[in-house]
């Protein structure tokens, strides 16, 4: 290793451990505490390090979070209506939800109108953290009509609302009208996904249709935008 600064030998040994396939991407690093301990430096020696492998992009640090192997982002196709498992499953990746919010409430005037019901029509409201592996990802809010779903589960919106929807409830699901507005990101948003408070993000507002007109849902959905591209296609009419 010759007269390497040791930061840079540290960065060298995960660069291998990377190439090797030893990590793969997504994979956790160890905790700094653990390669001060296993390298026997400084925390400031694998602070820089660290540093190192996220400049170069083979590396990514999440406040509160830890290290991360950078993965490719998520190609997110607006014309493929596609549940978030289904856009990851040919990819052979570990994807879970955690629901934070899973409750009836009353709609507003203003939610009523989304879902095409009637004020203090019972409404599903339904919260959760859309993770790859360990990494959250997305912040979905949803909101589902009561009567469509009676049996609606805290356990369906842990994995794919889509399979319950067409496999369960055997509806034909037609089409889905999405916007993608920038904003700033909540509190929540920041605490959620570590995301950097002065960079604005796409929020995506999406309601979905069944075969037969009725709404079968209202979305709002935030992403880290360095998770995330968004691509559209464009048909210059034949």
């Amino acid at each position: 290793m010759g007269n390497k600064p040791m930061y840079r030998q540290i960065a060298d040994a995960f660069r291998e451990k990377i190439n090797a396939g030893e990590l793969k991407p997504g994979d956790a690093l160890p905790t700094e505490s653990s390669l001060q301990e296993a390298f026997n430096v400084s925390r400031v020696t694998v602070r820089q390090a660290l540093k190192l492998l996220a400049d170069e992009q083979i590396i990514e640090s999440i406040q509160g979070s830890g290290s991360y192997v950078k993965e490719e982002r998520v190609n997110y196709d607006i014309y493929q209506l596609t549940g978030f498992y289904e856009k990851l499953a040919d990819r052979n990746v570990d994807t879970h939800s955690d629901v934070t919010i899973f409750e009836v409430v009353k709609a507003d005037a203003k939610l009523a109108a989304k879902l095409a019901l009637s004020p203090d029509d019972k409404v599903w409201h339904v919260k959760r953290v859309r993770f790859i592996k360990q990494k959250p990802v997305n912040l979905e809010e949803t909101w589902m009509p009561l009567t469509m779903f009676p049996d609606l589960t805290w356990e369906v919106m842990e994995n794919s609302k889509y399979h319950y929807i067409e496999q369960i409830k055997k509806m034909v699901i037609d089409r889905s009208e999405q916007e993608l507005v920038p904003i700033m990101p909540s509190q929540e948003a920041i605490a959620t996904l570590g995301l950097d408070p002065a960079k604005p993000i796409l929020e995506k507002i999406s309601r979905g249709f069944l075969k037969d007109g009725r709404v079968f849902e209202y979305s709002r959905n935030v992403f880290n935008t360095d998770d995330y591209k968004f691509t559209l296609v464009a048909r210059r009419r034949q």
